[in-house]
């Protein structure tokens, strides 16, 4: 790791890592994990939408509901209160269809998703590099995830993940709970909840726009570019890796 890099003045006390397009392929996310989610969503609420947590969850997800419909020319289906569960359903899909980055729905697909984690028909796919550098990292100082996806869902997805429980060698998860990933105060957030100075934070994603908010809270970042991410044009100031490989 260079030690010129802006926000890091020596090697990282904290590695914070991006899921989605830099640790597990995108494809795994929208062609495995996504459809998953969609064929069991309506089981799932049938089966465990009295359960406590769920209940939660989707009293959150009514009152994002409530805004949406209050939008001008809103085409969000209607939730008719919290015991309306076939139209959460709708509503949870249509989140998907627009790639919402939801609290509720994420939280909903993480439990949905731990049945198949626990079964086998779910498996975390990672590059192959990761595993050995989150190994190597923790040895260094502390790993750390941020992502979209529930903290619950990425508990699961490293402890069924294809390298095997790498769950161990992760100190901390973080999820939009924390704040927005392209608002530079969630970075600043993590940063002390981690008791550590923003600066001696490296931060790992596909998303320029992420990286601008985590460089504007001070942390170090690295663009990291994977086969299926989509293309980054040029003139963005932010170191770029293909592969943690000796990073």
């Amino acid at each position: 790791m260079s030690d010129s890099d802006a926000g890091i003045g020596a090697l990282p006390q904290v590695y914070l890592l991006d899921v989605e397009g830099t640790v597990a392929p995108i494809a795994l996310v929208y062609d495995v994990m996504f459809p998953f989610a969609r064929r069991h969503l309506g089981a799932f609420l049938t089966a465990h939408g009295a359960d406590s947590d769920v209940a939660a969850d989707l009293a959150l997800l009514l009152r994002e509901n409530q805004a949406d419909r209050e939008a001008p020319d809103s085409e969000a289906p209607y939730i008719d209160g919290v015991a309306d569960l076939a139209g959460a359903a709708a509503y949870l899909l249509w989140l998907m269809d627009q790639d919402r980055k939801s609290t509720a729905l994420k939280a909903i697909q993480g439990r949905v998703w731990q049945a198949g984690f626990e079964s086998g028909e779910l498996k975390g796919e990672l590059f192959p590099d990761v595993a050995p550098a989150i190994e190597r990292w923790s040895e260094l100082g502390r790993v750390a995830i941020y992502s979209s996806g529930s903290v619950a869902a990425q508990r699961l997805f490293f402890r069924y993940s294809s390298a095997g429980d790498i769950s161990g060698h992760i100190a901390a998860h973080f999820d939009t709970r924390v704040g927005a990933k392209r608002d530079p105060a969630s970075y600043q957030r993590i940063a002390e909840e981690l008791g550590v100075e923003p600066g001696s934070v490296l931060f790992f994603s596909d998303v320029v726009a992420e990286l601008d908010a985590a460089r504007a809270a001070a942390c170090g970042t690295r663009l990291v570019v994977r086969p299926g991410n989509s293309p980054v044009a040029e003139g963005h100031g932010h170191g770029v890796l293909s592969s943690f490989q000796g990073d």
